[in-house]
């Protein structure tokens, strides 16, 4: 039978920036695995503006940190040599890759040109505040130290969209290129009016060049890094029709099995699931509304109803398209999306997301291993291990839930016979203590259950109905499982 399978994001916005990442991945690779992680998502991969950018200022696609480019030869988090050897490990220990990649703009352009635009309205950008003129622009990427090495493709200002510099004057705005066939892309998230720009240089996926160049590109850095997937950034800011020719075309070149992810940054459901009809259902997406459900949640407290916790949920609604996520580094304390769930309730969000039936769940690097910065916040190791553990060897079979109290939630998994002393009964409470009496099965009469996560120290011992009494601390979550040797 196969096992559950669980992703981990490997990484935080202030992941140390010494070029030591792919490094740590690749010394990590057999403990992730020991875990429970058989999938791991890793930041982008390609040059930055910088040594010390996320890889989300995108400077050149074909630079894996190999080139002297931008001041450094590695990117951030090491050189494409020490990429290689972190992939390389991940696999050797059946662990498969997700590359993220950014193809809604491009940052740290080599010259300025002189073009046309018009200004418009930031908060609705198909209204334009002022007639065709002219501005100097960053929007030049030559790439001169990389020679035309795996691709001779250069950038000008006739391959983006919009910019939001002009170096001529110093001034910032919202800056649409004119020109032939020159308009904001008619298929992206309809916020502000058309939120087809973003930030830097806005890539244009009405240009055919562009099209081409970026599935060119893609097909490349999938043979190049044997990764497993993709999992594709700010995808409500690009061309919807590009997504799902690009997703068509790495699966056909790659097989069907090549995985992708998308971020779509919109809590509503309805866009969600248009957005996955546009493209066919070829990637899946992130539930973002799942993740503003258990943010309400961690606020609120016993004010929250936890039965409508996956109400209009995309895990709810799309099961085999729903990537679950408790927290990640957009989310994370002063980031651009500050979501952040509270610590009193992290461990339950996780058993939500962890020990269902429904989801690819996603464990955030920040949340396992802690958060750097200014502001550091400790990891969750010793919380989410057991969830972890859980998850691969306990939670399957039939779920049976029982939503049926405000403040106190459980659902049992029966469990399989293909996996010994598999099965698990899971209690969630943000009120006071509690206790839920759920069925776990006859054939389990005089079996002794123990809360795997040690926050119940007592046992249950399974009544001959079938039944027992769960019990749970007040603003806790307990995960009972069969007590054996092991455990």
């Amino acid at each position: 039978m196969e096992r559950n399978h669980t992703i981990m994001q490997f990484f935080e916005w202030n992941t140390p920036a010494d070029g030591s990442h792919w490094n740590r991945l690749k010394e990590m690779a057999p403990e992730l695995k020991k875990s429970g992680i058989d999938a791991v998502w890793l930041p982008p991969v390609t040059k930055g503006q910088s040594d010390m950018d996320n890889g989300y200022g995108v400077y050149d696609h074909y630079d894996l940190g190999e080139f002297d480019q931008k001041g450094t030869v590695r990117t951030k988090y090491g050189t494409k040599q020490q990429l290689h050897e972190a992939i390389n490990a991940c696999h050797e220990h059946d662990i498969q890759v997700y590359i993220d990649v950014v193809m809604n703009h491009k940052a740290g352009a080599d010259e300025t040109e002189s073009f046309q635009v018009v200004e418009v309205d930031p908060m609705d950008r198909n209204k334009e505040i002022s007639e065709p003129f002219e501005i100097e622009g960053w929007t030049k990427f030559n790439f001169t130290n990389r020679k035309g090495k795996y691709s001779d493709f250069t950038w000008n200002h006739t391959h983006f969209s919009g910019v939001d510099y002009d170096n001529r004057t110093g001034r910032n705005g919202i800056f649409r290129i004119v020109g032939e066939n020159k308009h904001w892309s008619e298929h992206v998230d309809n916020e502000f009016g058309n939120f087809d720009y973003l930030m830097y240089a806005d890539i244009d996926y009405n240009h055919p060049d562009v099209k081409k160049e970026m599935i060119e590109w893609g097909k490349w850095l999938a043979d190049t890094t044997g990764c497993d997937g993709y999992r594709l950034d700010a995808i409500k800011h690009i061309n919807h029709d590009f997504i799902r020719d690009f997703a068509a075309a790495l699966m056909e070149h790659r097989g069907d099995h090549f995985y992708f992810v998308g971020e779509f940054w919109n809590p509503q459901l309805e866009a969600c699931q248009k957005y996955l009809d546009h493209v066919q259902f070829k990637i899946d997406l992130f539930d973002v509304a799942l993740h503003y459900k258990l943010h309400e949640a961690s606020k609120k407290g016993r004010a929250f109803d936890l039965p409508t916790i996956f109400h209009d949920t995309l895990v709810q609604t799309h099961p085999l398209n729903a990537v679950t996520f408790v927290d990640n580094h957009d989310s994370q304390p002063n980031e651009s999306l500050e979501s952040w769930v509270d610590d009193w309730f992290k461990q339950s969000a996780y058993a939500l997301i962890l020990l269902r039936k429904d989801g690819y769940p996603c464990v955030f690097y920040g949340d396992m291993y802690g958060i750097g910065g200014d502001n550091p916040i400790p990891g969750k190791k010793d919380a989410l291990s057991p969830l972890l553990s859980v998850r691969r060897e306990k939670a399957y079979g039939e779920q049976d839930d029982y939503f049926d109290h405000p403040n106190t939630i459980g659902w049992v998994r029966r469990g399989v016979p293909e996996i010994p002393h598999s099965g698990c009964a899971v209690v969630i409470s943000n009120g006071e203590n509690g206790e839920k009496r759920m069925l776990v099965g006859k054939e389990r009469a005089g079996e002794v259950w123990v809360d795997a996560t040690g926050n119940r120290q007592e046992k249950v011992t399974i009544g001959e109905d079938g039944y027992a009494g769960f019990p749970v601390n007040g603003g806790s979550v307990s995960v009972w499982v069969q007590e054996t040797d092991e455990n």
